[in-house]
């Protein structure tokens, strides 16, 4: 028993003292219960608070859903807590998050008995934190004071909100993608450091989300990338399960601690056992990719499971399963400490045998595991002939212990009620769950945070400052041809510099040009003209887009950079794919430029592995950014710094490389990483890109100067 006194704060219950000491009195009864006994531990008194629940209460706790601010609601009058909670009512399809009917907040929390919720909103600190404040407030008056414990995805890299991945990005100190913070350890590696920049990044991280009271981090993704195809790419380390170990083993000590504390940020580590291995890069957030495949004996042990192991020897507290099925036909055997596996064609969330056998039996890992969001109405992989009420059954038989982004507590109910899951199974559930809530002192201390202690924290320059060496270190030099890089002030003696963004999207690339010439002039390195016919130097970025994440492709995802391109769908229609616009404009600058002598640099923003043979050929000197900041880009083109970042994964080099035959195979190995292809590829085929200088685009290539 520790006897040190928390600094308690009550707003709904009352304080009450025991053996001299401090207690909240959680259950209004007037004396203190093992669960409100901070000197016990935090699985004691999970076991004493689920002997107290009610079935209610314990399904409510093995939901989470996504939550709205207040602030984000339109009509005010639909609010309370002087507009912090959201009451307003969405029917079910209304949007996205509304499988089943939302209710307001308080409605939620007090009558549905929900404490796990997903923030999405991106308000400032101090907004964010009297939101966490309000929800807390609105737990602590139920009739046993159980918080809720808030989660998110990413929030502090630079990059385009997307859905599930990076919904919020620019509150929080803001780095580069996730491949930037591969790109930029592993070059520092490669010069003789170690991968310090992942744990300074996710400590920092931890501070700003510790401070505003977001406890538990969906993140991150612990997939090695095997098939170039995979849309997801880009919020992975790479594609190199070493480095990807490395990583995540950082990130949770950085974010968590070396175990899990009253100051921890819980991790949920995703997405096990490895997304990388998909079907032609087809995703499973729609039918079309619900396969993973595994035609390589020994892939899934040797790439894929090796950064879960690491996870679960980090402790990391929760795992989310894939949606994906393994698929029998189109693998060969695997195995996994020589034991074969027997592939249930189930999403692995389902999966018994993945969930015990490999993840908690072998892999050893000890916490809970979390679904992915939609498992029981949208994205019930192998299970699409169950009720939602079977489904769910069948996930938490599996060893799910927490149902993403869902309200359905009736389906739940339903599935207890008709005896299909236990009540020993459920309680195993809660305690789980309520073990983390206790150990993050969210019962104690930590249920309330400080709105202008989060303002400072968020705001502390260190934090800023780290983050944008942090953009510097990921630039990845791919070629310089008669070193046109660094434009040194004697190089350019003279000369004008011309800067245009292009995007898929023209709107966006006129607002990033906008910004990238904002960027430059702050600089104040270069002589910026806005008329490239009177340049000498073109700085070109370009930041091609492919596919959706919520949707197929007609065909498949294109990754060459191109613009109405000819496709075939897989119908066998034909359609066409533009992954950047305005290219006769490219082609335009610089034919220009070179017809006059003039050089040109070109940055790509390496989301995907772009096969880069419309590029390469264009440019004098080629970058690899990772949304990366313009400013940083152009700071490491003027010498300001040398390049110091590298390849976290192969760029193809052709479509021959990733062809797909009749029968849906690809000549490239779908689940076993690009830097070892070739193993795999039929003679005369090298899978990684060549530009004309020599230059091999594989795993860890990047020069310097």
């Amino acid at each position: 028993m520790d006897d040190q006194q928390p600094k308690l704060e009550v707003r709904a219950k009352a304080i009450i003292e025991a053996d001299g000491l401090k207690f909240k009195d959680l259950n209004g009864n007037g004396r203190l219960d093992p669960y409100e006994d901070w000197r016990l531990s935090p699985k004691e008194r999970a076991e004493n608070l689920v002997s107290l629940m009610t079935v209610d209460e314990k399904v409510g706790m093995m939901l989470i859903n996504t939550r709205q601010m207040g602030l984000s609601q339109k009509d005010k009058d639909k609010t309370s807590h002087d507009g912090r909670l959201d009451e307003g009512i969405v029917e079910k399809g209304e949007s996205i998050f509304a499988a089943s009917k939302i209710y307001g907040t308080t409605h939620t929390i007090e009558q549905m008995h929900l404490r796990h919720f997903i923030l999405r909103d991106n308000w400032s600190p101090d907004q964010m934190a009297e939101w966490v404040n309000a929800m807390n407030e609105v737990c602590e008056g139920t009739r046993l004071g159980i918080p809720c414990l808030i989660a998110s995805n990413s929030r502090n890299e630079h990059a385009e909100a997307i859905f599930g991945m990076n919904d919020a990005s620019g509150i929080f100190s803001t780095w580069p993608g996730t491949l930037g913070l591969a790109a930029a350890a592993k070059g520092d590696m490669k010069n003789g450091g170690d991968a310090s920049l992942i744990s300074r990044f996710a400590e920092i991280a931890h501070d700003e989300w510790d401070a505003v009271g977001l406890r538990k981090g969906y993140m991150y993704m612990a997939d090695t990338v095997t098939d170039p195809r995979w849309q997801r790419t880009y919020g992975t380390f790479g594609e190199d399960p070493a480095f990807i170990s490395e990583a995540i083993g950082r990130i949770i000590d950085g974010f968590q601690g070396k175990e899990l504390g009253n100051h921890s940020i819980a991790m949920t580590t995703k997405h096990f056992p490895g997304g990388g291995a998909r079907e032609n890069g087809f995703d499973p957030h729609y039918e079309e990719g619900k396969w993973n495949l595994y035609p390589t004996p020994g892939s899934l042990e040797k790439y894929h499971l090796p950064p879960f192991k690491t996870a679960a020897d980090h402790g990391t507290s929760s795992i989310m399963p894939y949606y994906s099925i393994p698929s029998i036909k189109k693998s060969v055997v695997q195995e996994v400490e020589g034991e074969d596996i027997p592939f249930e064609e189930v999403g692995f969330t389902f999966n018994h045998y993945f969930l015990n056998h490999i993840l908690r039996g072998q892999l050893g890992f000890k916490g809970y595991v979390n679904s992915d969001s939609g498992i029981v109405n949208k994205m019930a992989w192998g299970v699409e002939g169950l009720s939602e009420a079977e489904r769910f059954a069948k996930a938490i038989n599996a060893g799910t212990d927490l149902i993403a982004d869902t309200n359905d507590i009736e389906n739940l109910k339903l599935a207890i009620s008709n005896g299909w899951i236990s009540e020993k199974r459920i309680d195993e559930a809660n305690i789980r769950l309520l073990t983390e809530m206790f150990t993050l002192g969210l019962f104690d201390d930590r249920t309330y945070v400080s709105p202008e202690r989060a303002d400072s924290v968020v705001s502390t320059p260190a934090h800023w400052e780290a983050a944008y060496e942090g953009h510097k270190k990921s630039v990845t030099l791919l070629k310089n041809k008669r070193q046109v890089l660094p434009l040194t002030a004697e190089k350019l003696t003279g000369q004008k510099v011309y800067v245009e963004v292009f995007h898929k999207e023209p709107e966006r690339a006129a607002s990033y040009t906008e910004e990238a010439r904002k960027e430059c002039q702050e600089l104040g390195q270069f002589n910026q003209t806005s008329d490239y016919e009177e340049a000498d130097v073109a700085i070109l970025f370009l930041h091609p887009k492919s596919g959706s994440y919520f949707s197929a492709t007609p065909g498949l995802l294109e990754l060459e950079v191109c613009e109405n391109k000819p496709l075939t769908a897989l119908d066998g229609k034909p359609y066409e794919e533009t992954t950047l616009s305005d290219m006769s404009r490219l082609d335009e600058i610089t034919s220009n430029l070179r017809d006059r002598g003039g050089k040109v640099v070109i940055s790509v923003n390496v989301t995907l592995p772009w096969i880069l043979g419309s590029i390469e050929p264009l440019a004098d000197a080629l970058i690899a950014g990772y949304d990366t900041f313009f400013k940083a880009q152009f700071e490491v083109m003027a010498g300001a710094g040398h390049p110091t970042g590298v390849l976290p994964l192969t760029l193809p080099a052709s479509e021959a490389v990733i062809a797909v035959d009749e029968n849906g195979n690809c000549i490239s190995r779908n689940d076993v990483p690009g830097y070892d292809k070739d193993l795999y590829m039929p003679e005369g085929l090298k899978y990684a890109y060549r530009d004309e200088e020599g230059n091999v685009y594989t795993l860890g290539h990047g020069l310097t100067y």
